[in-house]
């Protein structure tokens, strides 16, 4: 029997996370990941202090960017790749009220470390944005593809990734450890995103699937550095090209791509984009989002070696250090967990 730490189940955006935290604890572990979930690395990356429909703070945003920034630029270095891209990220008015609207909501002392008071007029003949922009402070992209297939790599050169579905039949729990095959560890992490609906220990989670669906475009002629957030986003990422997105619906929970959401976004982005465009990449994954838009995390009522991480919903790089780091310090320093992520506070 080979002993260890820790087995991850999971390699999304939450599983990457918790294994890097380990990583840098010295944390021994082996990871499980069948690549049947795919909304991290169909994610359009951007992380983004503010809630833009609202115009207020996003939870937590400072305390997430705090951690996160450092965080991914230690995995660049750690993978010889890039995957932090800072941008100007535009919210597109239309009206004189989403004008004052902003006005207010960037002098509340919440927002003033995210949101400019200066607008900022449109120059671009092919964008329609009468009423200019207001800009977001501190936003950027996460390639969370390149990210998440680097990292998956490591893993696996260094013989700590087991590319297979993971078995719950298996699993045999004991007072203080648990074994799976040939392999004891103290304690089991599921960061399974959607696919916890098939686990038979956290499968009661209050989590729902919302599939989202992106585009990638080739525009050649819009040519914009930054990102803009109006009926959809569009964010710049290479060669003209840009990510178009993003669709919610409640009720299918594949990962199949339709024709439905291309035209949505489609005709969304023809509202305020005035050039040709081509469809160059079509996809779709399912968000692990929660009714009240917090996280899970936590440990199992019966089972204490058995924990969860999930629910990062439509804001994974942002969130996924903070939990991580708060569920390493709640098994490994016996820290508490906030009411507001801990999975108790749907049971107690």
């Amino acid at each position: 029997m080979k002993s260890i730490d820790y087995i991850i189940v999971g390699t999304g955006l939450a599983g990457m996370a918790f294994i890097q935290t380990l990583k840098q604890n010295s944390k021994s572990f082996v990871v499980f990941d069948d690549a049947s979930q795919q909304s991290s690395s169909a994610a359009a990356g951007m992380y983004n202090p503010v809630i833009l429909k609202r115009f207020t703070k996003v939870w937590k945003a400072k305390e997430q960017l705090t951690l996160a920034l450092p965080f991914y630029s230690a995995l660049e270095a750690q993978l010889n790749i890039t995957i932090n891209y800072p941008l100007q990220l535009r919210r597109r008015f239309t009206s004189i009220e989403e004008q004052n609207n902003w006005l207010v909501a960037s002098d509340d002392l919440a927002t003033v470390p995210f949101m400019s008071s200066t607008f900022l007029n449109n120059d671009n003949k092919h964008i329609d944005a009468i009423f200019g922009f207001g800009e977001v402070l501190s936003a950027g992209r996460i390639d969370t593809n390149t990210l998440l297939n680097a990292f998956k790599d490591q893993l696996a050169k260094e013989q700590l990734l087991i590319a297979e579905t993971f078995n719950y039949n298996q699993l045999k729990i004991y007072n203080d450890q648990l074994s799976y095959d040939a392999i004891k560890a103290k304690h089991i992490i599921f960061a399974e995103g959607f696919g916890v609906k098939r686990n038979p220990f956290f499968n009661s989670v209050p989590l729902n699937g919302t599939k989202g669906e992106l585009l990638t475009i080739h525009a050649p002629d819009l040519k914009i550095d930054y990102a803009i957030k109006s009926s959809v986003f569009v964010i710049p990422i290479e060669k003209d090209h840009y990510l178009v997105g993003s669709t919610y619906n409640w009720d299918d929970k594949t990962n199949q791509p339709t024709e439905k959401a291309k035209q949505e976004l489609v005709s969304k982005l023809k509202t305020f984009i005035k050039c040709d465009f081509s469809i160059t990449d079509h996809w779709a994954g399912i968000r692990p989002t929660v009714t009240d838009r917090r996280p899970l995390v936590g440990q199992h009522s019966q089972y204490k070696s058995l924990y969860i991480l999930n629910g990062l919903g439509t804001r994974g790089v942002m969130i996924a250090p903070y939990v991580a780091e708060k569920l390493f310090n709640f098994i490994e320093n016996g820290e508490s967990l906030d009411n507001e992520i801990n999975i108790n506070r749907f049971t107690s």
